[in-house]
């Protein structure tokens, strides 16, 4: 039911009343399309309208809540918000170790098409004719519905998830900025935080040959307005963090590419996003997100490994650090814990998009994370370096093509986060009990009392002094297997 401000308007009151009494959603859209039409005559249908109500987009759904012995599917089983969770000395509650967030693109804005097939659903946020910035502020109620549902704090967006592009870059601007401004009421009004915001620099066709790595020097000079665009936006709401997802910046053959040439110009490109945060001053922290490929043949950013190098090159340590995305870390030919141990390692890892993919499909199917083993795994990596800082863990997953209902994203965010705070609390179990560091350290002590960084010159002298062994201990990996598995 929606609410909006009272109006002289004899029509507007009407249509109001009208919407208010009717029970089938279907006759109460009816009922808001006719409000939306008489209003926009009076103060433009964009402006006129609250956040409605309590149930708006998801009646049937009630507030989810922890009941560990329930048998619901749309009940947590594991994850308790509240509940503190002590690493060592370091005690948190769950949800500030984890800091979950909702994102935008696949759960407002997901619809199911894929390569081969049109879209499959119909969500209630998408029903009516409207305009596109009406539609635009009806997927916002919808998000922090969702958000008060499932007692998720934190939300994600790319810039064109939550603003349409306009006819020019003016109005394009003045679009984000309008869209902003009421996210900011909505953020306050249900007390959400924004985990982290991004420019969209991939779907649009003049970024068919990349953004900031294009040969075209004005997609260059727009791709960096669309970034101080965003940037502007996520600080206005807060953010946390600005992320950087280069899905064009790459090649498709070397034939007619410049490699040197787009690799400059990308590390000019990420040195002035590094001073535009200054300029603005803008708290968050800069991520990069690595893929190795799709859409792209061979993306710039393949791995952790590959964009700490990048950053190094560019002169860009201490003002980037990295959001691993799981799916993407299986596609580059790792696991998801070697790139975030690899992140970690080096001070590097800020975010994690939790999701995983099909080791039967080789694209990116970004399904939503589920094995509570390989949660506990990466966990491990995040408790051991003291959390994600001002990061978080976002569901950046979506519905399998054949899931329709709205029921469906409660279903799969509950079971995504019911597998992480499982594996938040059995990392803790290990990490405080100890065994499995102990095992691994003493792996290595022989290094104890010996200096590895010395030259040839004298490592070689005490390899004549002694005795070197025809073969080293055993490296035991089972028992290590059986260690981890106590708490899994």
């Amino acid at each position: 039911v929606k609410e909006c401000e009272e109006s002289s308007e004899s029509g507007f009151t009407f249509a109001k009343a009208l919407a208010t009494r009717m029970s089938s959603r279907s006759m109460r859209l009816l009922a808001w399309c006719v409000l939306l039409a008489l209003s926009s005559g009076l103060a433009g249908a964009e402006d006129v309208c609250d956040d409605g109500g309590p149930d708006a987009f998801f009646p049937t759904i009630e507030k989810v809540v922890y009941d560990p012995s329930s048998r619901a599917p749309l009940a947590f089983r594991h994850y308790n918000a509240e509940e503190e969770v002590c690493v060592k000395e370091d005690c948190r509650a769950m949800k500030d170790w984890l800091r979950f967030s909702v994102a935008f693109w696949h759960t407002i804005r997901g619809d199911g098409s894929d390569p081969f097939g049109s879209p499959t659903k119909s969500w209630p946020w998408e029903e009516g004719e409207m305009s596109a910035m009406a539609r635009a502020k009806v997927r916002l109620r919808a998000i922090f519905e969702f958000l008060d549902k499932l007692g998720v704090e934190y939300w994600c967006f790319h810039d064109r998830d939550i603003a349409p592009e306009g006819q020019t870059l003016q109005e394009t601007k003045a679009n984000l900025d309008a869209i902003v401004e009421q996210a900011k009421e909505l953020q306050e009004k249900h007390d959400k935080k924004l985990l982290w915001g991004t420019a969209q620099l991939f779907h649009h066709k003049r970024y068919i040959n990349g953004a900031a790595t294009s040969p075209d020097s004005r997609v260059y000079a727009y791709a960096a307005a669309m970034v101080a665009m965003a940037m502007d936006a996520t600080k206005k709401l807060q953010g946390q963090n600005f992320v950087f997802w280069g899905g064009r910046e790459g090649y498709q053959s070397l034939l007619n590419s410049d490699i040197k040439q787009e690799l400059d110009q990308l590390g000019a490109f990420m040195s002035a996003a590094a001073d535009y945060k200054e300029e603005i001053g803008f708290d968050g922290e800069l991520l990069i997100e690595p893929k190795p490929q799709e859409p792209m043949k061979h993306q710039y950013d393949f791995d952790v490994a590959t964009t700490a190098n990048f950053l190094r090159m560019n002169n860009l340590e201490g003002k980037f650090k990295i959001n691993v995305e799981c799916n993407h870390a299986t596609l580059s030919g790792h696991s998801c814990e070697h790139e975030l141990r690899t992140a970690s390692i080096q001070g590097l890892l800020g975010n994690v998009d939790i999701n995983t993919g099909d080791p039967q499909t080789g694209w990116d199917t970004d399904q939503f994370l589920t094995d509570p083993v390989e949660a506990t795994r990466l966990m491990l990596t995040i408790l051991e370096q003291g959390g994600l800082g001002k990061g978080g863990l976002n569901f950046d997953a979506k519905l399998r093509r054949e899931s329709v209902d709205v029921e469906d994203l409660f279903y799969a965010h509950i079971s995504g986060m019911d597998a992480m705070a499982r594996g938040l609390k059995q990392a803790a179990a290990i990490i405080n009990d100890g065994s499995l560091k102990a095992f691994v350290d003493s792996r290595y002590r022989s290094f104890e009392t010996f200096d590895f960084r010395q030259d040839f010159k004298s490592l070689s002298a005490l390899a004549m002094a002694s005795d070197v062994p025809a073969s080293t201990e055993s490296g035991s990996q089972e028992k290590a297997e059986i260690l981890f598995s106590m708490f899994t």
